[in-house]
């Protein structure tokens, strides 16, 4: 009874501190410092407000983590990733963790494939661009004054990041109207002699579609044949890299097809890891130019490093590992074929409503469910907005250039939903509808709030 009595007056010290009556500080550090309870509390009590991450259906970044890989993340919390010499037991998970994932990808040699860990798919993205625009400045030797482009499918914003920062002209296929994916023959009309590579998305951010990187192949193949160009493919599998080998493997896409050149993915999405891991993979070393890669002794050895940023943590690619030994290949399937179900469950359910067309049911591509309005739709803004009532964020965002006019809404499945959350949330759309068509003038949502792309 009385360490009882003590642990509830501590309790009480911190909600009646003097610092509860005051405003938290927002432009300039306190001149004196706190108590940790209280400063913890108030932190938390500002992460309180935040939306509910497990109803967040927006997002492809996991939401769920093993209490397994909390203690993990704990204990590599001073661990720096770049710091090979000093954690080379850090170092060699990540090693493991580049050859399981090139296995995964069915490289020719993954025992030996060079790849990384990087901050998340983003990162490991722009060093599969930098490797391509260094193999086309080696071919065209001496130094061309033209300016490289990238050709590619639709794109997450992080290639429109490359091209502008690392100059680079982006040549992006716009939408047709119920073609959600590039088309492979399209391409070939923006390739030349200056086109670095293409990239083909697996599982496209606006639809959870799969491109045909096994068509785009061939008709590269037969460019080449026709005009000598030797353009390589890099595979954007930011989602799709830790779902299609489990669900769909007999979808080539990766290094069984000899133009891909190197492949990137987020570790921290379908790769069931926590946020801040991404993965880039190479072909072979000659798709890597050396050139790229920097060694630094400052660290206390001799250390090659290809990255974009220095310091990071090393908890991440642990608990990456982690879940590669925990789950096996057949954790990994069993997971995304619940979250397949979840999807299909979720789509039926949705296309059986007057108000509304599916475009993708996540049967196939990515688990997730896009749809947009039937010719009696409601307004998709107000229905974001309602729903968030019930906790529930759901992203309503137009097409890219040519289908700006067509509105969708994009509901992610992710480790953790279940197909009870899924009825759950079907019982709230209903209600969110119900509740529309009762009061027509209900607000739309605030702008900042209508997206909800990330990578």
């Amino acid at each position: 009874m009385l360490h009882k009595k003590k642990q509830d007056t501590e309790n009480l010290t911190v909600q009646a501190s003097n610092t509860f009556d005051e405003a938290l500080p927002k432009f300039q550090i306190p001149s004196m410092q706190s108590d940790p309870k209280i400063a913890f509390q108030l932190t938390q009590d500002e992460l309180m407000l935040d939306g509910n991450e497990r109803q967040n259906l927006a997002t492809f970044c996991g939401t769920w983590n093993d209490l397994e890989v909390v203690e993990i993340m704990k204990s590599a919390i001073g661990k720096n990733m770049i710091d090979k010499d000093e954690y080379p037991h850090t170092a060699e998970l990540e090693e493991r963790c580049v050859h399981m994932i090139a296995d995964l990808w069915n490289s020719p040699s993954a025992a030996s494939t060079v790849g990384t860990s990087t901050t998340g798919s983003s990162e490991a993205a722009m060093l599969g661009g930098l490797a391509m625009k260094w193999r086309w400045k080696e071919r065209n030797k001496p130094a061309t004054t033209q300016i490289p482009n990238l050709v590619t499918g639709p794109v997450q914003v992080c290639w429109h990041k490359f091209a502008r920062y690392f100059d680079v002209e982006l040549r992006e296929l716009p939408f047709h109207h119920g073609r959600y994916k590039s088309d492979p023959e399209e391409i070939l009309n923006y390739c030349d002699e200056n086109t670095i590579g293409v990239v083909n998305t697996l599982g496209t951010t606006f639809t959870g579609h799969y491109e045909d990187i096994e068509g785009l192949e061939k008709v590269l193949d037969d460019l080449q044949y026709k005009s000598d160009l030797d353009i390589p493919i890099h595979v954007d599998a930011a989602s799709g890299g830790f779902v299609a080998p489990f669900l769909d493997p007999g979808i080539k896409w990766d290094f069984r097809l000899k133009r891909v050149s190197s492949i990137n993915a987020s570790g921290h999405k379908y790769g069931l890891a926590p946020l801040g891991v991404g993965w880039a993979i190479w072909r072979d070393e000659s798709h890597l130019p050396k050139n790229l890669i920097f060694n630094v002794n400052y660290l206390g050895g001799e250390m090659p490093t290809f990255a974009l940023n220095f310091s990071r943590p090393g908890g991440q690619v642990a608990a990456q590992y982690y879940n590669f030994v925990r789950l096996g290949f057949d954790g990994y399937q069993r997971i995304m074929n619940n979250l397949r179900t979840c999807a299909g469950y979720l789509s039926d359910q949705i296309r059986s409503l007057e108000y509304f067309e599916v475009i993708s049911d996540g049967r196939s591509g990515l688990p997730l469910v896009t749809w947009t309005n039937s010719d009696i739709g409601i307004d998709l803004y107000r229905l974001s907005n309602q729903l968030r009532s019930y906790g529930w964020q759901v992203p309503t965002y137009t097409l890219p250039p040519d289908s700006q006019d067509v509105v969708i809404q994009r509901a992610v499945m992710r480790q953790g939903f279940t197909v009870e959350l899924a009825r759950q949330f079907i019982d709230d759309l209903h209600s969110s509808i119900s509740y529309l068509l009762a009061n027509p003038m209900a607000p739309t949502a605030p702008e900042h709030q209508s997206g909800g792309f990330s990578h």
